[in-house]
């Protein structure tokens, strides 16, 4: 595999040098992340007596793009893996849980219509691609996580200067198959990658509406996703799925709104969710969220915001009132500690997020944030416990030594309640109330035009 694809690479690169058209453009760019980490109750709090783990991640990218007459293609390939995670004469990257290399993006976009249309554009993108509208809470690229995000999609494009139109589209399938379409929804590896306990949607359909503004944007999104039946066997005392044909239906609609004025940023979003989710629980879930930034001076701001998800059961017990924030990046809203909508669950509570948001700018290069959050559920906890689950705090900077070399340095802790360990929520027993987790990024991005 590859072999394959960085042969498919080097063809795409020799042809690219071969394409003699005045109006051709090819870029290439490059990219190696390392972090390194110190976690001591990221994700969820440790037991008492549980060491720290330390390791160094490493995401190493390569991208071409090439523009012609009426079209463009994009190609990125990636390994993503850990140091140390193969030993030195054996390579282990084909196995199921050390996959670490792979196609992140390989897309085509065809204009339908003339290039000499200035004002207008309606575009077909094909292949596998990334997603990210708005403030990427629902759809994103999740760039933090070192394997990012993508999508095998299908997107019809229309934009002219002030609107945007998308309609997008993806059908999965774990093979060519001689009959029949059921998927099995638990890729190899288990990768968890959306909050949908591992489970990647059978089928997706979307509508974007936005349009622009003055200094911002507001828009409309319809999702509809699909996930494979099932039924569950006990096999050796053991519960085993069985994927079954037909679809539970999941539908999230809403608006988001974001606009400057003057000195004042203001972001706000409403979004509800209905439908049956990937174990075919009816839903009935909604996000509310809200924040201001101000600018004090040209080198800090300083805000505040809420987020709001419901969660828990309805009144019957027989509908889950649990949003699920999709395809989106948690990692940028609920804490850089994740506890929250990421990998790691808290019994679909529902979450309410109070916090603060402050940025210096101490120069063209230098940048620091300092965040503080107060979380509390958003439905009741059994044990008559309190709903705060606690209290985190996010300390980050970023220095740009150059155009293509950058550093990031981050430091959360995470002050806990018993609420937060109890066992309808991350069922931890004896946890540790503080939480800490360290991490230092580099980052080089060389890019090429050439034309």
């Amino acid at each position: 595999m590859k072999k394959h694809i960085l042969g498919g690479a080097i063809c795409l690169f020799i042809g690219v040098l071969s394409y003699n058209n005045s109006q051709a453009q090819f870029t290439l760019g490059a990219q190696l992340r390392t972090r390194t980490e110190l976690r001591d109750g990221q994700g969820s709090p440790l037991s008492l007596g549980t060491k720290p783990a330390i390791f160094t991640s490493q995401r190493s990218r390569l991208s071409a793009g090439f523009t012609g007459y009426r079209f463009k293609l994009g190609l990125t390939v990636q390994d993503v893996r850990v140091w140390g995670q193969d030993v030195s004469t054996i390579n282990r990257t084909t196995t199921a849980d050390n996959n670490g290399f792979m196609l992140q993006e390989a897309w085509a976009e065809i204009m339908l219509l003339d290039t000499t249309v200035k004002n207008k554009s309606l575009n077909l993108k094909i292949g596998r691609q990334e997603l990210n509208y708005d403030d990427g809470r629902l759809l994103g690229n999740l760039n933090w996580l070192q394997q990012g995000r993508r999508h095998d999609a299908a997107l019809i494009k229309y934009e002219s200067n002030s609107w945007m139109l998308h309609l997008g589209a993806a059908f999965n399938q774990n093979k060519e198959n001689a009959a029949g379409t059921i998927y099995n929804a638990t890729p190899p590896g288990n990768y968890t990658a959306t909050t949908n306990g591992g489970t990647q949607y059978k089928s997706l359909e979307f509508l974007y509406l936005g349009k622009k503004l003055a200094k911002g944007n507001i828009s409309f999104l319809f999702l509809a996703d699909q996930f494979n039946k099932f039924h569950t066997d006990s096999v050796n005392g053991a519960a085993v799925k069985t994927w079954d044909e037909g679809v539970y239906n999941r539908a999230t609609t809403g608006l988001f709104f974001n606009n400057q004025f003057d000195k004042l940023g203001v972001t706000a979003s409403a979004y509800y969710q209905f439908g049956s989710n990937a174990s075919g629980q009816t839903i009935s879930g909604e996000l509310l969220s809200a924040c201001f930034q101000y600018a004090v001076c040209k080198s800090f701001s300083a805000g505040a915001g809420v987020d709001y998800t419901t969660g828990g059961l309805s009144s019957s017990g027989r509908t889950s009132k649990a949003f699920d924030p999709l395809y989106g990046s948690p990692h940028a809203f609920w804490g850089l500690m994740d506890y929250f909508y990421a990998a790691n669950g808290f019994g679909n509570k529902g979450l309410q997020d109070y916090y603060i948001k402050t940025k210096l700018k101490a120069g063209p290069r230098f940048q620091m944030t300092l965040d503080g959050h107060e979380f509390f559920s958003s439905s009741y906890i059994p044990g008559g416990v309190t709903r705060r689950f606690g209290t985190e705090a996010d300390l980050v900077g970023t220095y740009a030594m150059s155009k293509v070399i950058s550093f990031e340095a981050g430091y959360s802790h995470f002050w806990n309640t018993a609420s937060l360990t109890a066992p309808s929520v991350k069922n931890i027993t004896n946890a540790q109330s503080n939480s800490n987790w360290a991490y230092l990024m580099i980052t080089l991005k060389p890019e090429l035009l050439l034309k």
